[in-house]
């Protein structure tokens, strides 16, 4: 897998990334709600902090989003 560091694509791209991700996490059940934008904005914060890395998969051909062990 390669990192892909966020500088590096393109704020439309990133956005779709962290769409895709919120979507396919499921159903919130903590005991506040979220709004979609919401949880984006709190993806795109763990990223800019650095808490969470893009990973490219060329074997699938998908980024994933894996929380840093740094």
């Amino acid at each position: 897998m390669l990192q892909i560091l966020p500088k590096d694509i393109s704020k439309e791209a990133l956005e779709g990334i962290i769409q895709a991700y919120v979507l396919r996490e499921g159903t919130d059940y903590g005991v506040q709600a979220h709004t979609f934008p919401e949880k984006c904005l709190q993806v795109m914060d763990q990223i800019s902090r650095g808490e969470v890395k893009l990973w490219y998969d060329e074997g699938t051909q998908s980024v994933e989003l894996i929380l840093s062990r740094d």
